[in-house]
């Protein structure tokens, strides 16, 4: 295990090798790492104010115009438009999308004054508004090629839901707009194309990814793995809490469970497989894993940086309320695993497999360098669109000290394409969210759903949570996690809010349960991702994962209805207090899941269903529940001690 960590390649299965991006060369190639070169400079010029230093002003709406020019026209050149095209030409229709995107794009940018100040988004020219009708044609395209029929289908309905809102039913009747008014307010207006998401990508979110980027086109996800091998690989289950910590840790980084999945679980499932554990459970654990990186700060995905935006907040107010979940999450699945290996038998690995903790950071003591320094620039100078950009430039000149890590002039190329790629596709599913956003807005439904919502529920606010909860689950399936929280954060979170629970509790109970989705069977596209690596049945290897991140259903509900979890009002006392009682919550429910207590050993079905009642007793925070689930938790121990050991006594005689 330790050569494959330490640098060895893995096979990954027949599925997962063949190529999802073109391998452009010569022309092509070059056109679109120049556009990402310029999109990255046109990036940095705006959020260090280079332009404004020179009294040069540059309009908000034509910044964003070119920038989205230099990263959706790509997806033409990086995704094919199906898996049975060739993956070695670009053909000449993607050469037209390509022009097209482009030069519609840079038009809109040259014309920002008319488009924001002449009101183009209600009165518009003839060719604007068939300029902006052909974008979205396109941007729609784009949506099909790297979300999936399935997302390309609620993007398309929310496009034209203007047209045909007023014939809907309650609660969703809204304003109804003709044909050329909604393409017009679509394309150009700032609330649905250029709305939230697109502004999230120009104003905060692109450092933040090219960090990601940087960190693992430099070998930091090997580091992560190793790291948590010299810690965690000699204690009992060892690669299985190895792919815990290390996918949490680099998930946190690349912001894509899907990726995760792929690229630490090609060699953590191996390894689990390898030690005893089942195939469909290392498939559950690296999915589990991966889907908790994503939940974990620093760098928590695009959902997060659109929370803050859309909450008008810094984005470390969210990143420091998800610390405490994420620790309750990341502790669960532990215990889970820590049990699971205590049932079967399976140990560590031996010292000799490992590598030492201090020859691990000597090779990449640059990397947590790097992370602190992230975390330094984002809490402490508040530069939070700044940081990444410092961040990454020390890395990328740390990673020179190195002759192993040292990028040359084709590893930097590779580099740029890489950012190239995640930021085309990036550009292509936000555009398509704001889609959405502006459907919803424009129509008024948003604003009317939220008293129909409340009326259909009778104002429960148990029954609305659920509501919510079971909504979040359903989108989640066929929407990507940033769509699903903007649809709920703009239909449900309102109506949470309006009865007395905290807003940002609120909104990162609609992102968690928007993420459970990557665990929860039928779709469970992350589990089928790990299934894929271990070999496995993708249903069964769905179910265990959310067996396995079952603890994630119930954290939701713990801190939306006591904010002290997300660091959200009480005393420090009172946060402590919390806190404590839900680690302890949270571990019983896991050991009950297992059915195997620290401490105690394996426990019937009795003392499981006994212990998970008390767990979830005492993590509700109410202190009278607390009291209940320490009393039950106390009888059931109490009762089956005393009946294993009346049993010793009786085998004894």
């Amino acid at each position: 295990m330790s050569s494959s960590i330490r640098g060895g390649r893995t096979s990954e299965p027949k599925s997962l090798t063949a190529p999802r991006y073109r391998e452009l060369k010569g022309l092509w190639r070059g056109a679109a790492v120049f556009l990402c070169l310029s999109g990255i400079s046109l990036s940095a010029v705006q959020i260090f104010f280079i332009l404004a230093r020179f009294g040069i002003s540059f309009y908000e709406i034509s910044y964003y115009y070119a920038l989205f020019a230099t990263f959706l026209p790509p997806v033409f050149l990086f995704f094919p438009p199906s898996k049975i095209c060739r993956r070695d030409i670009v053909p000449w229709y993607d050469v037209l999308f390509f022009v097209l995107s482009l030069g519609i794009l840079v038009y809109f940018s040259i014309h920002g004054f008319e488009v924001f100040f002449e009101g183009w988004m209600f009165v518009a020219p003839m060719m604007p508004t068939v300029l902006g009708t052909i974008l979205l044609l396109l941007v729609l395209e784009a949506v099909r090629r790297t979300a999936g029929i399935v997302f390309l289908t609620f993007c398309l309905f929310f496009l034209l839901f203007p047209m045909f809102a007023p014939y809907i039913p309650s609660p969703f009747t809204g304003l109804g707009f003709s044909f050329l008014k909604t393409m017009r307010i679509h394309s150009m207006g700032t609330e649905s194309l250029m709305g939230i998401p697109i502004r999230v990508l120009g104003d905060l979110l692109i450092g933040f990814m090219i960090f990601g980027v940087a960190m693992t086109v430099t070998g930091g996800g090997r580091f992560f793995l190793n790291l948590s091998l010299s810690l965690l690989g000699h204690m009992r289950g060892g690669p299985a809490k190895v792919a815990v910590i290390a996918s949490g840790l680099f998930g946190s980084l690349s912001g894509s469970v899907i990726s995760n999945v792929l690229t630490t679980g090609s060699v953590t499932i191996p390894s689990m497989k390898r030690s005893g554990y089942e195939a469909h459970y290392a498939g559950a654990i690296e999915t589990c894993a991966s889907t908790g990186g994503v939940l974990m700060p620093p760098i928590m995905g695009a959902t997060a940086f659109i929370m803050a935006m859309f909450l008008n907040i810094p984005y470390m107010h969210v990143a420091i309320a998800a610390v405490i979940p994420s620790i309750l999450y990341f502790t669960g699945l532990l215990m889970q695993v820590d049990a699971y290996a205590a049932k079967k038998g399976i140990s560590g690995l031996p010292r000799t497999e490992i590598p030492t903790v201090r020859q691990t950071m000597k090779e990449g003591w640059f990397y947590i360098f790097a992370f602190l320094l992230l975390i330094w620039f984002v809490a402490h100078l508040r530069l939070e669109a700044q940081a990444p950009f410092y961040a990454t430039a020390a890395l990328l000149a740390l990673t020179m000290l190195r002759k192993e890590t040292r990028l040359n002039i084709q590893g930097l190329i590779r580099f740029i394409e890489s950012i190239g790629k995640l930021l085309a596709e990036l550009s292509a599913v936000l555009a398509g969210v704001s889609l959405m956003i502006g459907a919803l807005t424009m129509t008024g439904v948003s604003s009317a759903f939220a008293s129909e919502i409340i009326g259909i529920a009778g104002g429960n606010l148990f029954l609305l949570l659920l509501l919510g909860a079971g909504t979040s689950l359903i989108l989640g399936t066929g929407m990507t996690i940033t769509a699903c929280y903007i649809f709920l954060a703009l239909m449900i979170a309102p109506v949470l809010v309006g009865l007395g629970l905290n807003l940002l509790a609120v909104h990162l109970f609609v992102l968690y349960y928007g993420m459970l989705s990557y665990i929860t069977p039928p779709v469970a596209i992350g589990a089928f991702a790990a299934a894929t690596v271990a070999e496995a049945p993708a249903m069964k290897t769905g179910f265990y994962a959310m067996r396995l991140g079952m603890i994630t259903y119930f954290i939701p509900f713990f801190f939306v209805m006591n904010p002290a979890l997300v660091l959200q009002g009480g005393s420090p006392a009172e946060i402590f207090y919390m806190v404590i009682t839900a680690l302890l919550g949270v571990i019983l429910i896991s050991g009950s899941l297992e059915g195997y207590m620290w401490g105690v050993g394996k426990i019937g079905w009795i003392a499981r269903l006994a212990t998970f009642v008390s767990g979830f007793l005492i993590a509700i925070p109410e202190i009278k529940t607390d009291i209940y689930g320490v009393v039950v938790a106390g009888i059931a121990m109490g009762i089956y001690l005393f009946r294993r050991k009346w049993g010793e006594i009786r085998v004894t005689h």
